[in-house]
């Protein structure tokens, strides 16, 4: 008798149960699949049915990007326009890949590489809980760790700015470019790092002239993923960036993120307002940002892939 199959039942009868078994299983891993689908659709219809009409027939689109005036609560003019958010989204995430890039490519290089048997494991668990540690938490490091140290190193009034959250954020976005980083590495065939140390090449030569080159796609996956998540990171950036409305002149200049006013404004805005609409209209903009930014690391990953 079959393993596992029902007690006193024929071999149709359980070749029927396995076939039904079978099908029940694909219609739980399809619907598993299709929903994420289904739920971006649905955050994306969502959005536009808020923002779009509001953002085609009042807002004036040129001078919504061009302009740093946001005075949404203004009673004389109100104004919406997003320019000194995107410079201080953008600045933000600059520098927060400055911080990331040369932290996690070079712990994924030491992990993938360098690192071998219970050293490798306890670096790839330690990177595991830095990516668990919760945004909020890492906004009150920001807060109330660096926020005074960024004053006393650097004698600036306040320690809230681009360099606190640019440092908060890059620490955020590294476990996540380090472990796709590392398997970036670890897909690279062993016969390149067999023939490079068969012609001479050191341990660090190898890694330089032959890993690196072959996962670079890979590697560049890992960055753009990085830039998707600075991007669309909002309570530690609330609490690091200041929140002020500025055009950056330097890193210790106070910013407010886009991602940041929405989280703090869309709770006090009456549902339907010019606003409450304006602020969905930032939330398509974010959407649309994001997912051209992992749409080319998908892309780009695909072609490590396919290469």
């Amino acid at each position: 008798m079959m393993e596992g199959a029902p007690n006193g039942t024929s071999d149709k009868d359980r070749l029927t149960f396995d076939w039904y078994l079978d099908k029940v299983v694909q219609g739980l891993v399809f619907l598993g699949g299709i929903s994420a689908i289904v739920l971006i659709v649905g955050i994306f219809v969502f959005i536009t049915r808020e923002g779009l009409s509001f953002a085609a027939t009042q807002l004036d689109i040129i001078e919504f990007f061009s302009s740093p005036r946001w005075r949404p609560t203004s009673e004389y003019r109100p104004t919406y326009n997003i320019l000194a958010m995107i410079a201080g989204t953008a600045s933000v995430t600059g520098l927060a890949m400055v911080v990331a890039i040369p932290f996690s490519l070079g712990a994924a290089i030491y992990i993938a590489e360098f690192a071998t048997g219970k050293t490798r494991e306890a670096l790839k668990v330690m990177v595991e809980l830095l990516a668990a540690i919760p945004s909020v938490v890492w906004g009150f490091i920001g807060l109330s760790i660096m926020n005074p140290l960024i004053i006393e190193l650097f004698d600036v009034p306040v320690g809230l700015n681009i360099l606190n959250a640019g440092i908060i954020l890059g620490l955020m976005a590294a476990p996540i470019m380090t472990s796709i980083a590392e398997d970036a590495l670890k897909a690279v065939p062993d016969s390149y790092r067999e023939a490079a140390e068969a012609m001479g090449a050191t341990r660090l030569q190898v890694v330089l002239k032959a890993v690196l080159p072959a996962a670079k796609n890979g590697l560049l996956g890992a960055v753009l993923l990085g830039v998707g998540r600075g991007f669309g990171e909002t309570m530690a950036v609330l609490m690091a960036t200041g929140h002020s409305i500025n055009m950056p002149d330097s890193i210790f200049d106070s910013v407010r993120a886009l991602t940041a006013t929405i989280a703090a404004e869309l709770g006090e805005t009456a549902v339907g307002s010019e606003h409450y609409q304006a602020l969905f209209t930032i939330g398509i903009f974010l959407f649309v940002i994001t997912f051209i930014i992992n749409l080319l690391a998908d892309l780009v990953v695909r072609g490590v892939r396919k290469g």
